[in-house]
């Protein structure tokens, strides 16, 4: 049985994601076997908030190059994108970084 916190395994702090915490629109890396279910839960579980809706993504890894011929590629990984209810509480985590 996974925890909340096998599920969630990182915040995705960028520009992007940054400006739509106004919108309490919020996006994690996810564990690639959970689906929409679980990271609800597992959101409300860790930061005491109402989930509204969830949409996934699986992420590709990028090919890199370190040399002259040997090519490798990143991980591939799956990102969420978690709206909360209008009469849920913000994320706190997110708050300082806006």
């Amino acid at each position: 049985m996974k925890t909340a916190y096998d599920i969630i395994k990182r915040p995705i702090i960028t520009e992007q994601s940054m400006a739509e915490t106004a919108n309490k629109k919020y996006t994690f890396e996810v564990d690639g076997s959970a689906n929409k279910i679980e990271i609800a839960k597992a959101v409300e579980e860790i930061f005491g908030v109402k989930v509204a809706k969830v949409n996934t993504l699986n992420m590709q890894g990028k090919a890199k190059r370190l040399g002259r011929y040997p090519e490798g590629r990143r991980a591939s990984w799956k990102k969420a994108m978690v709206t909360l209810t209008e009469d849920s509480k913000t994320i706190e985590f997110f708050e300082g970084m806006v």
